[in-house]
């Protein structure tokens, strides 16, 4: 048997030093990406929600094909109003109107005041008005 002799080694793992130099740098890119991911992430919640008043709205427009005109309320499309000769629904792939991405019911309205419908979410703030992130997402053109 050939004995070796005992080396020096060093136990493993890391370093004071090494472990701040990472930390460091984990939070250079938090800072640098942090702020991107969470713009991106307010926009596309806007998106989402302009996309489902689109979808509402198409929805909506089916709705009056077969009924003739359109509801009341958004719930008529998931459920049975009740008395409506013709409804054939639901008219909503999960039988439910969604929230909004912030988790607020759309506001709807008919007769519109700049169409045959009206909806709307008020974004994050739940107030209408305002900018950005807390602005309103409408399913009509602002002028």
């Amino acid at each position: 048997m050939i004995r070796t002799s005992p080396s020096r080694r060093r136990p493993a793992g890391f370093t004071l030093v090494e472990l701040l130099v990472v930390l460091a740098i984990l939070g250079l890119l938090a800072g640098l990406v942090g702020p991107q991911v969470m713009k991106f992430l307010g926009s596309s919640k806007s998106k989402t929600a302009a996309l489902q008043i689109e979808d509402l709205g198409a929805t909506l427009d089916l709705y009056r094909l077969e009924i003739g005109n359109y509801p009341d309320d958004l719930e008529a499309l998931a459920s049975d109003p009740g008395g409506v000769p013709h409804w054939n629904g639901p008219y909503l792939r999960k039988g439910q109107v969604p929230k909004d991405p912030w988790g607020n019911d759309y506001q709807y309205r008919a007769p519109g005041q700049h169409g045959p419908y009206d909806i709307w979410s008020l974004g994050a703030d739940g107030q209408e008005g305002g900018d950005g992130e807390d602005g309103d997402i409408t399913s009509w053109i602002e002028s």
